[in-house]
């Protein structure tokens, strides 16, 4: 199976670590190419996605994501799990650690790529926004054995009410290029992120352009709209 990049997408992390309004919810999202760090997991083509997350007042949560994937083979969905810890550590910083499990499924052999990943995401609050410094770590990565780390940069800021712009740039880094690496073996790559974010008639509505070095058709320049709808079960 050609493996891409991938990860738990920030959006979900952002939605399950915050505080909601119940103990349980649910979200379906469409969006015109699932990607992550750049890279279409569904060969530019659109995919329809959902989670059912717990979320606890100790900042306590879990949950489960599913979508389509086409990664060129018989694989056809991914189904991942999470469980994490949200903690605001003082009226401006915050942490949101945990442990995600990415499983896929369509053909005999897409189990092959399962694995696990721990992560870490620090936001700290500021009269200019909200600032990110970001990581995941993969020690077998997509099941090759192979370590793998995401660093991620981002900043938010409110150009109006109900009207946010997030930029962000990360670097995926293969830490065994001998296991994983991407083209002309590459062990790393950088993606570029700038999005519109914004709320009407109870759907969240966000417009991406991205891009990354990769020279790749499914990692090049790109918009991509999503619209999700929230649900407290």
């Amino acid at each position: 199976m050609k493996k891409f990049i991938h990860s738990i997408s920030a959006m979900s992390l952002m939605m399950a670590s915050t505080a909601c309004l119940a103990d349980w919810s649910a979200t379906v999202t469409g969006v015109s190419d699932y990607t992550f760090n750049g890279v279409s997991q569904t060969l530019n083509d659109p995919a329809l996605q959902g989670s059912i997350d717990y979320s606890a007042d100790s900042g306590f949560y879990a949950g489960t994501w599913a979508s389509n994937v086409d990664f060129g083979d018989d694989t056809n969905l991914e189904w991942d799990a999470y469980v994490g810890q949200y903690r605001q550590l003082n009226d401006q910083l915050s942490v949101d650690y945990g442990l995600a499990y990415y499983s896929y499924h369509g053909a005999s052999y897409s189990s092959e790529g399962n694995y696990f990943e721990a992560y870490t995401l620090f936001a700290y609050d500021n009269a200019m926004g909200t600032s990110e410094m970001n990581f995941w770590y993969a020690w077998d990565y997509f099941g090759t054995d192979a370590g793998h780390v995401i660093a991620m940069l981002a900043h938010s800021v409110e150009i109006a009410q109900g009207h946010v712009l997030r930029a962000s740039i990360d670097t995926s880094n293969s830490l065994d290029g001998d296991k994983y690496a991407w083209q002309d073996d590459g062990k790393s790559y950088l993606h570029y992120r700038l999005a519109y974010q914004t709320s009407f008639a109870g759907f969240d509505f966000e417009l991406a352009a991205e891009d990354t070095d990769l020279d790749s058709k499914y990692a090049d320049e790109r918009l991509v709209l999503s619209v999700s709808r929230s649900f407290s079960l």
